[in-house]
């Protein structure tokens, strides 16, 4: 089954009181880690780009099933396929780090890495290389505030590929890679920490939220023409200046997208006109990753720990609201194609991630966890 994301890559990301707020300081502010250095791939691919080895990673005994999950390794440098019934069946080096994940329709998935956007062949488990990014990041580190690339998405026709690069201390990039020749075509510059990438339904438009700067920048994918768009409901100052936005989708009935705050706001942004509508949300958490169902059921990682614990917000295309608690911190939410089953990854950008998927049959609400590589964060059903 193919996964219903907005993400993302690639491609994500996600009511804690004022007192709250030193709990959650790392994540508003910005970060002095180090970045990935976009010309410090190492290596060759036979017919590839600089960096991993085409063919990298076990092959698989077996063509990959349709319905297996596909993590990025964030605490790690893989990617790692799991079974939905019985944890990690394979992985495959990708580069340091590995945040977004987005999927093409010939079933190569592209990988956000701190060094460079990997290729993975996911019916045959193998890697097929590595694209450095353009932008410079500073050395390859790891961590939440790790230079290189967050949100990742595929334009419909798969003929572009869309990556935030995260610059720390600055602005980030959004880089514009050309599936075909697999190299950087352009770059525009774009927000703080662009944890998402989302592409509007129709291809025209390319959305890269910036953490850091509250804001979401509208690209032109003809012109690459960039408008930045304010997204805080919260504001930009005072009291509620560290409740910043994460992950985005789009709402395919308008083209607008859904931006959820703290499990209280859900910011609905216009972005022809840039005018952003509040609506209310239920959870009172800090949240994260977001997804939408086939029928327009949005879901919302809420990612650390509420006033009634971590949850997966459940909201109907009406907006009525359930939540599924969840056990610890999680970071991104995929959903299978029949919109039954969300899998919510452990591995949370903050401190008291885990390794692994808690599993949510959503019409029951039941729920089972599930082992998945090494500090999970992006997420993809194959």
């Amino acid at each position: 089954m193919r996964a219903w994301r907005a993400r993302r890559p690639g491609t994500r990301r996600a009511a804690l009181v004022l007192a709250g707020a030193a709990l959650l300081a790392g994540c508003a502010g910005v970060g002095d880690g180090g970045g990935g250095d976009a010309g410090t791939g190492t290596g060759t691919g036979t017919g590839d780009r600089a960096g991993v080895p085409a063919g990298a990673g076990a092959a698989a005994a077996v063509p990959t099933a349709h319905g297996t999950l596909l993590v990025a390794d964030f605490g790690g440098s893989t990617v790692t396929f799991v079974d939905p019934g019985r944890g990690p069946v394979g992985s495959v080096e990708v580069g340091t780090a590995p945040y977004g994940l987005a999927l093409g329709a010939d079933g190569r998935a592209w990988v956000a890495t701190a060094e460079g956007v990997a290729v993975v062949d996911t019916a045959g488990r193998t890697g097929l290389g590595r694209i450095p990014y353009r932008t410079r990041t500073g050395p390859v580190t790891t961590g939440e505030y790790r230079g290189g690339g967050m949100g990742i998405a595929l334009a419909p026709d798969g003929r572009r590929l869309y990556v935030g690069v995260n610059v720390p201390g600055g602005p980030g990039a959004l880089e514009v890679i050309d599936t075909a020749t697999r190299t950087v075509t352009a770059t525009v510059p774009v927000g703080r920490r662009p944890f998402d990438v989302d592409v509007a339904a129709d291809g025209s438009e390319v959305y890269a939220t910036g953490h850091d700067s509250y804001d979401v920048t509208a690209v032109r994918a003809d012109t690459l023409a960039a408008r930045r768009l304010v997204v805080a409901p919260y504001g930009e100052r005072g009291p509620g200046s560290w409740l910043k936005p994460h992950y985005a989708v789009v709402r395919p009935s308008d083209g607008r997208l859904l931006l959820p705050f703290e499990g209280e706001k859900l910011a609905v942004l216009d972005p022809g006109t840039g005018r952003v509508a509040v609506e209310p949300m239920t959870a009172a958490i800090h949240q994260h990753g977001a997804a939408l169902a086939p029928d327009g059921t949005l879901l919302v990682v809420g990612a650390a720990e509420g006033r009634d614990g971590a949850s997966l917000t459940v909201r109907s295309p009406g907006g009525a609201e359930r939540t599924v608690p969840l056990d610890g911190p999680h970071e991104d939410v995929a959903v299978t194609a029949d919109g039954r089953t969300a899998y919510v990854t452990g591995g949370f950008t903050r401190d008291g991630h885990w390794d692994g998927i808690t599993v949510v049959d959503l019409p029951s609400g039941t729920t089972r966890r599930l082992p998945a590589g090494e500090r999970p964060l992006g997420i993809l059903v194959l």
